[in-house]
């Protein structure tokens, strides 16, 4: 009885033996430790995110998406002379809606003047560009961007006159001063010559004043 007991208390003091080494290390060589594999895979799947396609076209994200895209600009130039808000009667109430009236034109020589009606601004300025556009007319000029002699036309109850003048630059008013600007006129002088205060009228009689332009020694057609 007495060599037992101290065999087992051998048993317990005596250390792990060499299988139980090896068996703890291989567990622990397992569990994958921080910048192991499985820190590169992770770097390499947030590398081929946002950042890694913008890295790759030369910036950032936001950077890489907007680059090389540059605005087009438009065709023709525009600006609002008029707008309102107007009403229509209907069976069940009054609809509202909006009317604009803008000129549009290049600056070298072509403008034209329109109107459009709907219920929302853009919509109704969209509508409105397209009119004059479709209403435009090519100012005859000369090669200093001047008119080659004076003009006069009535639209409704609006009268405009245009002249020429060399080295005054632009001497005009109103409405007829934005078709004179699109149009890309040079040295002119317009006067108006009834009480009409209504932008789209003096602006119509400017344009059509203008379509009125001849070459010297050409008769207008009756």
């Amino acid at each position: 009885m007495t060599e037992n007991i101290i065999l087992d208390e051998k048993n317990e003091k005596t250390e792990p033996t060499v299988p139980a080494v090896e068996t703890a290390v291989r567990a622990s060589s397992a569990r994958p430790a921080f910048g192991s594999r499985g820190g590169k895979s992770a770097g390499r799947g947030a590398s081929a995110g946002r950042g890694g396609q913008g890295a790759r076209k030369g910036g950032s994200s936001r950077g890489g998406r907007g680059a090389g895209f540059e605005r087009v600009k438009p065709e023709f130039d525009n600006k609002l002379i008029q707008i309102r808000r107007v009403t229509r009667v209907i069976a069940g109430g009054r609809r509202f809606a909006f009317s604009v009236a803008l000129v549009a034109g290049n600056r070298k020589g072509s403008v034209g003047v329109g109107i459009g009606k709907a219920a929302d601004t853009a919509v109704a300025i969209e509508k409105a560009t397209k009119n004059a556009k479709k209403n435009m007319i090519k100012v005859l000029l000369n090669s200093g961007m001047m008119i080659p002699h004076s003009v006069m036309a009535k639209e409704s109850s609006a009268t405009v006159m245009i002249m020429p003048a060399k080295g005054r630059g632009m001497v005009a008013g109103s409405s007829v001063r934005n078709v004179l600007e699109l149009a890309g006129i040079k040295n002119v002088r317009a006067k108006i010559l009834s009480g009409s205060k209504n932008k789209l009228n003096n602006a119509r009689a400017a344009v059509k004043a203008l379509s009125q332009l001849r070459e010297k020694g050409t008769k207008m057609p009756s």
